[in-house]
């Protein structure tokens, strides 16, 4: 009964587990936002902590930070006892949030370099966030990177997985094709999810320690890592 429980939850799909280290040169790679490409975090928690009253849930003080950043998607909702019923609204509200700072947010060190080289290289890219279209497209507007074949919003916190099998039956590609960038343990799970590469990175918003304990594929912990990893496999 817990196994069918597990896998009612995850909306039938069963955790196939992610792809291993690359072998191959990917045909596409996935990139999260938030924390990946761009550094939302300060405005990221204090939208959360404004958002608190309004929704009844404890805010995330600053000492606990440490804490927080070794908890797991999940874990961090019990902790600041956000129930799983007010998700929507809450994502929805701080999407409205940040629309209003986004013209404030700016890349991560090193993180527009690496995208253009990637781009140079000849690799596709795409970008699958839990933040908004609109605010996604207005950051790459401000910061010269137009140049992602799409982005895609993902209606849940943790529905990453279905878009990314949305993006591989787009694309007509198999997951082992595509390698998933991110910085949380929810990009992990959408990597083991939907049986695609992982590569974690270090700089975003988990802790080192709470990536590592879900074993990607990868962990990388600045973008130069990410070209040597990609530098690999030369585009043929």
């Amino acid at each position: 009964m817990r196994r069918l429980a597990r896998f009612v939850l995850r909306g039938g799909h069963r955790k196939v587990g992610a792809a291993g280290p690359l072998a191959t040169r990917p045909k596409l790679i996935i990139f999260d936002f938030d924390g990946t490409i761009a550094d939302t975090f300060e405005n990221g928690l204090e939208i959360l902590n404004l958002l608190a009253g309004e929704f009844g849930y404890r805010p995330l003080l600053r000492s606990d930070l440490a804490k927080a950043r070794d908890m797991r998607t999940r874990e961090l909702m019990k902790f600041l006892n956000i129930p799983t019923t007010k998700m929507g609204k809450i994502s929805k509200r701080g999407t409205e949030e940040l629309s209003k700072r986004i013209d404030l947010v700016q890349p991560l060190d090193g993180v527009p370099a690496a995208l253009r080289t990637i781009r140079d290289a000849g690799f596709s890219m795409g970008i699958v966030t839990s933040n908004s279209c609109a605010n996604v497209a207005a950051f790459l507007k401000n910061h010269d990177l137009e140049f992602f074949d799409f982005v895609r919003s993902a209606s849940k916190l943790m529905g990453k997985g279905r878009e990314i099998r949305a993006v591989l039956k787009d694309r007509n590609l198999p997951p082992g094709d595509i390698l998933l960038v991110g910085d949380e343990t929810r990009d992990i799970e959408a990597a083991q999810e939907t049986g695609a590469h992982i590569a974690a990175v270090t700089w975003g918003y988990n802790s080192r320690r709470a990536l590592e304990g879900l074993q990607p594929d990868h962990i990388l912990n600045n973008p130069g890592e990410l070209l040597d990893l990609l530098g690999t496999f030369p585009e043929k």
